[in-house]
């Protein structure tokens, strides 16, 4: 699953979306359906979440290039993507503590 959680500019949650749900191994997204709902809800930010069904907690190439796609995107029409997170059974790691963000 990729989730967004849309941000009001005092920092509080004000919407949780199911982006896309995907296969064992990947999950197919762009950016026009991330920001989709976010512009709706006049997101001032947003945090994506998604799982590893592996439990490996380590970002994929995919990933990378998502965060840094939907970053550059969110930069364009001005909602700023916070972090993106990565959950398993194993426990949870934050990209932008990665630097990836």
């Amino acid at each position: 699953h990729l989730i967004a959680l849309d941000i009001n500019s005092a920092g509080e949650v004000i919407d949780t979306r199911v982006i896309t749900k995907g296969i064992l191994n990947s999950s197919l997204m762009h950016p026009r359906e991330v920001f989709r709902g976010a512009i709706l809800n006049s997101a001032h930010s947003i945090i994506l979440v998604h799982n590893h069904p592996s439990g490996n907690l380590s970002p994929s190439n995919q990933d990378i290039q998502v965060t840094e796609q939907i970053k550059k995107s969110g930069e364009i029409i001005g909602i700023n993507l916070l972090d993106h997170v990565i959950v398993s059974k194993t426990g949870i790691q934050s990209m932008r503590s990665l630097g990836y963000i």
